[in-house]
C-alpha cells in the first residue's frame, strides 16, 4: 500500500500542523508515503529529515495547470494505490484517477470543490453531516479526528518569557487572525488586572492586536511569542488554555488542553460547543463576550474544585478517542479498506 500526500498549504495553520503529524506517524507505523508539498512549507525540512519521499518540484511552479502536468506525471511514476488531499487546493491539482482519492475537510468546506474525489473524511461528526447534506454519498464521507501532538516536556521557564513566576498566565495557541477572537480575549484581560497573556501564534493581525492591547492598557501583560514549536511546555507552563475563537470548526488546542491538564475556557463556537460539556471538561461563553469570558476565567481560578474535575474529564476523553496511536491506527484501516 503506497499513499501519496498532497498538502498545498505554507502556512503555519492547524491543518499543515496537523498533516505533517499523521505523516510522520504513519512513517513511523512503516506505511509507504509519498509527500507532495512546498519546500517553503513549514516542516518540509522535518518530513525530510525523517526520511519520507518527498516531491517538491510539483510545486515549485507558480502556474497551476504546470502543477497539474506534473503531478500527472508524478503519479504515473510512483503508481500509488490511494491519493491524499489535505484541503481544497490539493484536490484541485488531481486528475481524474481510478485509484481512491481522499479529500480531508477540516471544516465546513463545499463539497463541490473536491470533484476528483471518491472518499471524503472530517475532523467531526458534524462536518461529516454537513458533507452528506450537500450531496456526498452517506457510504463515503467518513469521520477520523485529529490528535494532540502533546510531547514530554517540563512545563516554559515563565522568566524567559517575561512573565513573573507567580502571575496567573492564560495562554491562546492562535493564529493572529479575525476568526480566532483574540480582541475578546485582550478585552477581558482588561477586568482581569492580576493576568497575564500568552498569545502564541502568527497572522495578519499582529500589529493591530499590539495597537488594541495599548488601548486597552494592558499591553504590559501580553506577551507576543510568535509561532511556537514548544506547545506542551507553554500549556504546562499556564494557568488556563484560552480558546475565544468566533469560527472554530474543531480546534486541536481542545485536545492539547486537555492531553496536558490545563483547565479549557473556550467561546461557544462550533468545534467547542461539540466537543466541551460545560462546567465538566470546560468551559464555554457566548461568542464575543469579553464580560463574560472574563467571569468564566474568574471563575476556574478560584475553583479548585471546578479546576480539577475539568482537567480529569478532559484528560479521560483524550484518552479514550485522541491519542497520536489511536488515530493514527484509524487512518490505518481507512487506507487498508479503501486499497481493498
Amino acid at each position: 500500500m503506497k499513499i501519496m500526500h498532497i498538502m498545498a498549504g505554507r502556512g503555519l495553520g492547524g491543518a499543515e500542523t496537523y498533516s505533517t503529524d499523521v505523516m510522520l506517524s504513519l512513517h513511523r507505523a512503516g506505511i509507504s508515503q509519498r509527500i507532495v508539498m512546498s519546500k517553503k512549507a513549514p516542516r518540509y525540512a522535518e518530513l525530510k529529515a525523517a526520511g519520507l519521499r518527498m516531491a517538491p518540484w510539483v510545486l515549485a511552479v507558480p502556474f497551476r495547470p504546470l502543477q497539474r502536468l506534473l503531478l500527472r506525471i508524478l503519479i504515473a511514476f510512483d503508481k500509488p494505490t490511494i491519493i491524499h488531499c489535505w484541503m481544497r487546493r490539493a484536490a484541485s491539482l488531481v486528475p481524474k484517477r481510478k485509484i481512491p482519492v481522499i479529500g480531508w475537510f477540516g471544516g465546513y468546506y463545499e463539497p463541490r470543490h473536491f470533484k476528483r474525489c471518491s472518499h471524503f473524511v472530517g475532523v467531526t461528526k458534524d462536518i461529516v453531516a454537513h458533507m452528506v447534506k450537500n450531496g456526498v454519498p452517506e457510504n463515503r464521507a467518513h469521520f477520523i479526528p485529529t490528535f494532540p501532538d502533546i510531547a514530554a516536556m517540563p512545563p516554559v521557564d515563565r522568566l524567559t518569557l517575561a512573565t513573573p513566576r507567580d502571575a496567573k498566565v492564560l495562554l491562546a495557541l492562535s493564529r493572529l487572525h479575525p476568526k480566532k477572537g483574540l480582541d475578546t480575549l485582550l478585552a477581558a484581560l482588561k477586568d482581569l488586572p492580576d493576568c497575564f497573556v500568552w498569545l502564541a501564534g502568527d497572522g495578519p493581525l499582529r500589529r493591530e492586536l499590539e495597537n488594541l492591547a495599548r488601548e486597552l492598557g494592558v499591553i504590559d501583560r501580553v506577551r507576543f511569542l510568535g509561532w511556537r514549536t514548544d506547545r506542551a511546555a507553554l500549556l504546562r507552563g499556564a494557568n488556563i488554555c484560552v480558546l475565544p475563537s468566533r469560527y472554530e470548526p474543531f480546534g486541536t488546542v481542545i485536545l492539547e488542553a486537555w492531553a496536558a491538564g490545563t483547565p479549557l475556557v473556550a467561546c461557544r463556537s462550533a468545534g467547542p460547543s461539540a466537543h466541551i460539556e460545560d462546567g465538566v471538561n470546560g468551559m464555554l461563553v457566548p461568542i464575543d463576550d469579553a464580560p463574560a469570558l472574563a467571569a468564566a476565567i474568574r471563575r476556574v481560578m478560584e475553583d479548585e474544585d471546578l479546576r480539577r474535575r475539568m482537567v480529569a474529564q478532559g484528560y479521560a476523553a483524550y484518552i479514550k478517542t485522541y491519542t497520536r496511536e489511536a488515530v493514527t491506527q484509524q487512518w490505518i484501516r481507512f487506507y487498508q479498506g479503501l486499497a481493498a
